[in-house]
């Protein structure tokens, strides 16, 4: 009988991640019966030079949304890892929930092509299908913070996922179903976020090893480098509790409206910009707010291991080039291929159904983020 708590029943490491990354024996085999569920939006990077960012931000958020929506009405108190990839998201689920988390994502990608004109790529494949492949699959839970843990994934299993579902990917031609779509939720009302002015810059990277023999010895030193030219995971975090100001635009909540809803709706309009306004109020005056506001920070999803690093945070120009020059290094020794992007700010869309314990934060770079770091990366393996 299939295992559907396989990820709930991992013990979480209260390790750093080099710790973490020390020993082999932390990660366990994902089940041989559980899938890996692939979303990924087709010419992002198009998409991003045509100013559609925000667009395809909230796009990747929403099938996050969309997954847990379902996971958690079924009422079985079930974990699954998951991953945000700024123009997609990756899940690895036990095969009970497949016939229907795929059903809801080609739902949704008929939602986002009528309301977007962006193709939403859906797709899964087999854990027992990559291993047979020799593509490896392990994993660890990691608290990240004191109120976050997050998966990290070793071996080039989900890359090759990734890979299979992008070049194999038909169109569904199924017709929309409004029942399916659940993106409550979803929330986007946060202005572009500046660093402290002693950083200045925000930094988005992706960095693969190009042996998977290698790479937790690699992530471990790497990660180990990030720590020593910009501190720790704390001190590099892009999201700040006193950074964060509120967006008022009627066109930003008319966005995010165009993802959550099947239908735009003046009412909603009208409702959302009201509690924007307000939430000013609730957030600068009450125990509340406050309470929410610090939390931010440490329920905010700024790194993820996949297989590849792949993180986003803030850091002086001066060290940024000197780890510029260790990366082309390893390199240059045909060690790892990366992608970077530099920019001035951070973006975040949320998932808030409850402001006081259940909250989940996606954070991207502005221009691009990670669809232009991972331009450069893929020009690299031309």
């Amino acid at each position: 009988m299939e295992n559907i708590k396989f990820y709930n029943q991992l013990k979480k490491s209260t390790d750093t991640l080099t710790e973490l990354l020390e020993n082999e024996s932390n990660f366990s085999n994902v089940p041989d019966t559980w899938h890996v569920v692939i979303v990924d939006i087709l010419n992002s990077t198009l998409a991003v030079d045509e100013g559609k960012h925000h667009q395809v931000n909230l796009t990747a958020t929403g099938a996050i949304i969309s997954v847990l929506n379902f996971i958690r009405k079924e009422k079985q108190n079930i974990e699954v890892p998951y991953f945000f990839g700024g123009d997609g998201a990756t899940f690895i689920i036990p095969t009970l929930f497949l016939e229907r988390i795929i059903q809801i994502l080609d739902n949704y990608s008929l939602h986002i092509k009528n309301h977007t004109n962006l193709i939403l790529r859906v797709g899964h494949i087999s854990v027992n299908y990559l291993k047979g492949q020799d593509y490896g699959l392990k994993i660890a839970k990691h608290q990240l913070t004191n109120q976050l843990s997050i998966p990290i994934v070793l071996g080039s299993g989900l890359k090759m996922a990734e890979d299979l579902v992008k070049t194999n990917f038909e169109e569904s031609r199924t017709n929309f179903e409004k029942a399916l779509l659940n993106l409550e939720g979803m929330e986007c009302r946060w202005k572009e976020i500046n660093p402290i002015q002693t950083q200045k810059k925000v930094v988005c990277l992706l960095l693969d090893a190009i042996h998977e023999d290698d790479q937790r010895q690699i992530y471990k030193d790497v990660i180990s480098e990030m720590d020593r030219f910009f501190g720790t995971f704390d001190n590099r975090q892009p999201i700040k509790s006193n950074n964060l100001k509120l967006n008022f635009s009627i066109r930003n909540i008319w966005e995010e409206m165009k993802i959550s809803l099947d239908q735009q709706k003046l009412s909603y309009l009208v409702k959302k910009w009201m509690s924007t306004l307000i939430g000013k109020f609730y957030l600068n005056f009450s125990n509340d707010g406050k309470h929410y506001l610090k939390q931010i920070g440490q329920l905010s999803h700024t790194f993820m291991l996949d297989g590849m690093i792949n993180t986003v945070f803030t850091a002086e120009q001066s060290k940024i080039d000197l780890f510029i020059a260790y990366l082309n290094q390893l390199e240059k020794d045909k060690k790892i291929i990366y992608g970077i992007h530099i920019t001035h700010a951070s973006v975040m869309s949320c998932y808030v159904l409850d402001r006081k314990t259940k909250h989940s934060h996606f954070v991207d770079g502005t221009e691009g983020g990670y669809t232009s770091a991972a331009k450069m990366f893929k020009q690299k393996l031309k």
